[in-house]
């Protein structure tokens, strides 16, 4: 239990989207992303102060707000976040090159951050890939799917593209509409592969 209060981890867009989605406050389920840039060896044997559970929650709304401010921040981008004590760990995948360096500035701003380490990954550029994300997106925001505002500067359900392989990442309402975004996700043409890593949040 404790070890689980030292790290847990936080899906930003779902604290942004639920409450228009459901009409109530979101919750903030752990999450499981493998550090890819960036990573620093032994992060998860890194010391930091001991938080209350109070002060956590509030630490966590301050780096959601800085992070969701990014105003290169799309649809094509998946960043989360760790708490380690007082350090922020930084996690997903961007497009944008320059969102790696911003998202880390913007958090070493928030007052009670004592220090951030950066493991965003910056996805190679692709045209082929550009192309799926477009594609994706237009498959993705039709029919029933539309209410989760794909094309939307904050969606609920966020596309990342890497070589042609495709990862879901966000929240939706019901299994069903997870298991549309599966179907619709891999009939998009030059698509090699769908990681279907919605979430399914009851409104």
């Amino acid at each position: 239990m404790q070890k689980m209060r030292e790290s847990v981890v936080i899906m930003l867009v779902m604290t942004f989207w639920l409450p228009m989605l459901a009409g109530a406050q979101a919750s903030q389920p752990p999450i499981s992303n493998e550090p890819v840039a960036g990573q620093q060896r032994g992060g998860s044997q890194m010391p930091g102060e001991q938080l209350s559970p109070d002060a956590q929650a509030k630490l966590t709304k301050k780096v959601q707000s800085a992070l969701l401010r990014l105003p290169r921040l799309t649809g094509y981008d998946n960043i989360e976040f760790k708490l380690q004590g007082r350090t922020v760990v930084l996690l997903g995948q961007v497009r944008d090159a320059s969102l790696q360096p911003d998202a880390e500035r913007a958090v070493k701003k928030v007052e009670g951050v004592d220090n951030v380490v950066n493991n965003i990954e910056v996805l190679p550029p692709s045209p082929g890939d550009d192309r799926i994300r477009l594609l994706m997106r237009r498959a993705l925001s039709s029919g029933p799917l539309f209410k989760y505002g794909v094309n939307q500067a904050y969606p609920a359900i966020r596309i990342i593209v890497n070589n042609a392989r495709v990862t879901l990442e966000g929240v939706v309402d019901s299994e069903g509409d997870k298991n549309i975004c599966t179907i619709k996700a891999n009939q998009v043409p030059g698509v090699l592969s769908v990681t279907n890593n919605l979430r399914v949040v009851k409104p």
